[in-house]
């Protein structure tokens, strides 16, 4: 069974976001087939999710990846037996060095949106996710994003949103209370990342 369909199966109350888990898997998987890349965002809980979203593109999630053959090929045996396949993906809420002090010296709601300018080409797409769909930093970042001629994701909740109003594709889960939300938010961007990994490895 395709990992989406799967998803909807075991959690019924998110058939109300089949398309829009679809349309966001597709145009992550575009943009990466493409050469681009993922830069990804949130605040608190969402800030864990966005290192966890990263994490499973960056290396194995669910199967075997074959590191690139040509690259495979110009290190040694022993370096390239211990790496995986990886997709290029980018917490935003790692960088605490640049972070800090941008929200410090300038402004905490373009901090974000100050990393994406720097590291976002078009092409590339950022994920933000906001229980509320609200938060400023996320959202000015969506809009840098497509300043720069990339394509953005919300994940949120319920309620229509500042990031609902800006991104390409909303998916926002049937509940509005954070921790639900969040809960939520967990299986859908692994069924996401598990339906990128089949097809691209």
């Amino acid at each position: 069974m395709e990992k989406i369909d799967e998803l909807l199966v075991r959690y019924e109350k998110l058939a109300c976001c089949g398309d829009s888990i679809r349309a966001a898997k597709d145009m992550l998987l575009g943009a990466l087939r493409a050469g681009g890349k993922v830069l990804v965002c949130g605040n608190g809980g969402s800030a864990a999710d966005a290192e966890h979203v990263c994490g499973e593109l960056l290396k194995r999630f669910m199967k075997r990846r074959a590191v690139p053959p040509e690259i495979a090929a110009r290190l040694r045996p022993e370096i390239a037996s211990k790496l995986e396949g990886s997709l290029p993906a980018i917490s935003l809420v790692s960088m605490s060095g640049v972070v800090t002090a941008f929200a410090n010296d300038v402004s905490w709601e373009t901090a974000f949106a100050q990393q994406v300018l720097g590291l976002a080409r078009a092409g590339d797409v950022l994920m933000a996710l906001s229980t509320s769909g609200n938060s400023a930093n996320c959202v000015a970042a969506a809009e840098v994003m497509k300043a720069v001629g990339g394509k953005a994701i919300a994940f949120t909740g319920a309620a229509e949103s500042a990031l609902s109003r800006v991104c390409d594709v909303t998916i926002r889960v049937p509940e509005t209370e954070t921790y639900k939300v969040q809960e939520l938010h967990l299986p859908v961007y692994h069924a996401i990342c598990a339906a990128i990994e089949e097809e691209m490895f």
